[in-house]
C-alpha cells in the first residue's frame, strides 16, 4: 500500500486529515496510518478504534423485486433476508471465476451492497444492464456515505435511512447456512473476527473526526484481515480465481439454492473436483527487513528439489507486519504442493524464507465421494 506524508490532497476527502499524525493512502486518500500501525492493530482489534474504510463503495438496490433478484444474479440465497441481517454475495462469470464480492445487508426498503469502491462502477453498471423489467433501481451511493469499520459496537453515527442503523456484520467469522469451510475450524483465527462496518452519512463525518475515538489506518486493518485469512476482491483475486481457492464458499457462497451464473463450477468443483490452487497463509522471516510485495514470486527452494533451481509454485497476494505475528502473508499457490515443504518468496534481489500453513488444503472439494469407474474393458485383479 503506497503512502504519502502530506495530507493536502486527501484533507478534502476525508476529515480525518486533520488528526495528528495522518499519513494517507495514495489510492484512497484516506488514512494509511497514524504514525504507529502496530499501537493502531492493538486497539483496532480491542474494539476501542475505528477505522475509515476509503476502499470501500456503496451501492443500493431499491424495488420490490430486488432480493429476488439479486439471489437470481449471485451465489448467496438473500430472498429470505430478513431486515438488519448482513450477509455476504458473490458475482462470478459463466465458468464460476470471480467478478465481484459484495457485502449485503437490508434495510426493508433498500438492499446495500457494500463493494471495493475501484470496482463500484464497473459493478453498478453490470447490475443496471441486467434489470430488463424487473422493479429495481441500482444506484452508486458512495458520495453520500462514509464506511468506517470497527470490531465493536462504538456507538457511531450509522445512516438510518428507513429506520434501521446501516451496520453491516461481516460474516466470516463463522460458516454461514449452505455454505462450507474447508478451512479447519480448530483454531480457525476467524473466530475472533468481530468486524462490522458501519454507514455515516458524509455530513456527519467531520463530528466523527472531531471526536475522541481513537482511529487506525487501513494498514492495521490489512495487517489483521490478513491474519483471519479473510479474502478481498482486490487483493486475492486475479482472472483465473474461483471462490473454492480462497475459502470463499465458507461466507458468501450457498450450495443448496437455485441457479445463478457459474453455479454449475461452483458445485462440480465442491463435488465432484478440486481447485486448482489454494489459499496459505505465510510466516515470513524478518531477519532481511524485507516485507515482499504482492505479486511476488513463492517458490520451492533448491533444499526442497532434487535439482539446484527454485520452482515457481504461486504468488503472494497481501503482506502485512502483524503486531503479534511479524510479517506474514497471503498467498495462492498450486494445489499440488507439499503442505510442509518450506517456501521461499523473491522480493527483489532478496529471497525471504517462508513457513506455510494451510488454509486450503489439498484435498479440498470432491464432498460427493463418488467413486471412480473402472476403465472400460478393464479386467479386476
Amino acid at each position: 500500500m503506497s503512502t504519502e506524508t502530506s495530507p493536502a490532497g486527501a484533507e478534502a476527502r476525508t476529515p480525518f486529515a486533520s488528526r495528528a499524525g495522518f499519513v494517507a493512502d495514495e489510492a484512497t486518500g484516506t488514512a494509511a496510518h497514524y504514525g504507529n500501525p502496530l499501537v493502531e492493530q492493538r486497539r483496532l482489534i480491542g474494539g476501542t478504534a475505528l477505522v475509515e474504510m476509503g476502499a470501500r463503495g456503496v451501492l443500493t438496490v431499491t424495488g420490490p423485486d430486488r432480493l429476488s433478484w439479486l439471489d437470481s444474479l449471485t451465489s448467496q440465497s438473500l430472498k429470505g433476508l430478513q431486515h438488519g441481517e448482513s450477509t455476504e454475495t458473490l458475482l462470478l462469470d459463466p465458468a464460476g471465476r470471480l467478478e465481484h464480492a459484495a457485502g449485503v445487508f437490508d434495510d426493508g426498503v433498500t438492499t446495500w451492497l457494500l463493494v471495493e469502491h475501484a470496482e463500484a462502477l464497473a459493478f453498478t453498471t453490470w447490475l443496471d444492464r441486467m434489470r430488463f423489467m424487473l422493479r429495481v433501481e441500482v444506484a452508486d451511493r458512495s458520495a453520500d456515505f462514509a464506511v468506517i469499520g470497527a470490531f465493536a459496537d462504538l456507538g457511531l453515527p450509522a445512516a438510518s435511512p428507513a429506520g434501521v442503523p446501516l451496520v453491516w456484520v461481516d460474516p466470516w467469522h463463522e460458516i454461514a447456512i449452505g455454505g462450507v469451510g474447508y478451512a479447519a475450524e480448530a483454531g480457525h483465527p476467524a473466530g475472533e473476527w468481530t468486524y462490522r462496518e458501519t454507514l455515516v452519512a458524509r455530513d456527519d463525518l467531520p463530528a466523527l473526526a472531531a471526536s475522541d475515538v481513537p482511529a487506525a489506518g487501513l494498514l492495521a486493518f490489512e495487517a489483521l484481515r490478513i491474519a483471519a485469512w479473510r479474502p478481498r476482491l482486490t487483493a486475492e483475486v486475479d482472472e483465473r480465481s474461483i471462490p473454492h481457492e480462497l475459502d470463499w464458499l465458507r461466507s458468501a457462497v450457498h450450495l443448496d439454492k437455485g441457479c445463478y451464473r457459474g453455479q454449475e463450477t461452483v458445485a462440480k468443483v465442491h463435488n465432484l473436483g478440486h481447485p486448482p490452487r489454494r489459499l496459505v497463509m505465510l510466516h515470513l522471516d524478518g531477519s532481511d527487513n524485507v516485507l515482499p510485495a504482492p505479486g511476488s514470486l513463492v517458490v520451492l527452494p533448491p533444499a526442497a528439489l532434487s535439482d539446484d533451481s527454485p520452482r515457481e509454485v504461486g504468488h503472494v497476494t497481501s503482506s502485512a507486519v502483524h503486531f503479534e505475528l511479524g510479517p506474514v502473508a497471503l498467498a495462492v499457490v498450486k494445489r499440488s504442493t507439499d503442505t510442509a515443504a518450506p517456501l521461499s518468496v523473491v522480493a527483489g534481489d532478496t529471497v525471504v524464507a517462508a513457513a506455510q500453513q494451510t488454509i486450503v488444503p489439498p484435498e479440498a472439494g470432491a464432498a460427493a465421494g463418488v467413486p471412480r469407474l473402472p476403465r472400460l474393458g478393464a479386467t479386476r485383479r
